[in-house]
C-alpha cells in the first residue's frame, strides 16, 4: 500500500463535486501557512469549518478544537487534514465516529492504518494530495 494508490481521479472528482461543507483540521491563522491558503481558497466554493485547538476563531468563524467538538447540527462532507502523518489516526477515528463521508490528507501526509480504518468504514480517503490543486484542475478542465 502506498500513497499514490490513494489519489484515485474518480474519487477525487466525486469528493470535490459532492462536498458542500469542509472541516479543515490544522488550519492556521498565519497567512504564510499552506493550511491557511488552502482554507481561504476553499471558502470561495464551500462552507469551511476551521479546526485547531490553539485558535478560538479563524476568519471570523468559531474555530473548533476537534472534529468531535463541532455540533452535530453541522453536516460535514469532507475533512481536509493538515497534520503530521503520525497524528492523523485520531482525526480519522473522529471522522468515522461522526460519520463523515470523505477524508483528505494533504500533500506529504500518509498513514496506512488510517487508510485501512477509513476504507473499512466505507469512507473515501485521499492521501498525499493537495485539495486546492485538485480542485483547481477540475475548474479548468
Amino acid at each position: 500500500m502506498n500513497a499514490t494508490m490513494y489519489r484515485d481521479a474518480a474519487l477525487i472528482a466525486r469528493m470535490i463535486k459532492e462536498s458542500k461543507t469542509i472541516a479543515v483540521v490544522g488550519v492556521s491563522d498565519r497567512p504564510d501557512r499552506p493550511s491557511n491558503e488552502v482554507a481561504r481558497y476553499l471558502e470561495q466554493f464551500y462552507e469551511v469549518i476551521p479546526v485547531n485547538p490553539n485558535l478560538e476563531s479563524w476568519g471570523g468563524k468559531v474555530c473548533y478544537p476537534t472534529l468531535e467538538s463541532i455540533p452535530h447540527s453541522i453536516k460535514i462532507d469532507l475533512v481536509d487534514v493538515f497534520r503530521r502523518s503520525a497524528d492523523v489516526l485520531p482525526v480519522v477515528e473522529q471522522a468515522i465516529a461522526r460519520p463523515i463521508p470523505f477524508i483528505w490528507l494533504q500533500q506529504g501526509i500518509y498513514n496506512a492504518e488510517a487508510a485501512r480504518l477509513a476504507e473499512a468504514a466505507s469512507i473515501g480517503i485521499v492521501m498525499d494530495a493537495c485539495l486546492l490543486v485538485e480542485h483547481a484542475k477540475t475548474r479548468h478542465s
